[in-house]
């Protein structure tokens, strides 16, 4: 009985650090193809660990500051986008922006929520920006 017991703890065990292995590993994949290529500023902010109900405001504070400073995206493409999965019907554009360009929208947005304050931070230490 307490041999059965003990097997069940350590699988219980297992797969949780299974579970959080792979959710470290998706995570760093994600941060490695935004140092390596241009994506969305949602997505830079979603690897940089900024909490998913921040991401679209300081991404359209970010857009906001793109726009009063006249820099265009690195890359501009249309995709079928599905946020709550699912086919998506409509192709919508999306933006993709450099880390470089996006060290750059950070020193010119100033946020004033506390929220957007600690996402800008993230996002500067991932992006290699001093904040």
């Amino acid at each position: 009985m307490a041999n059965s017991a003990i097997r069940r703890t350590r699988r219980t065990t297992r797969r949780v650090l299974r579970s959080e292995l792979r959710r470290r590993a998706a995570h760093n994949r994600l941060a490695a193809s935004c140092r390596r290529r241009p994506r969305s500023l949602a997505t830079v902010a979603l690897a940089a660990g900024v909490a998913k109900n921040t991401v679209t405001g300081v991404t359209n504070g970010l857009r906001s500051v793109a726009k009063r400073i006249h820099l265009t995206p690195a890359a501009t493409a249309r995709t079928r986008r599905t946020v709550a999965g699912g086919r998506a019907h409509k192709t919508r554009p999306v933006t993709r922006w450099t880390l470089a360009q996006v060290r750059t929208l950070l020193a010119a947005y100033r946020p004033r929520k506390a929220e957007f304050v600690a996402a800008v931070t993230l996002l500067a230490a991932f992006a290699g920006g001093a904040r």
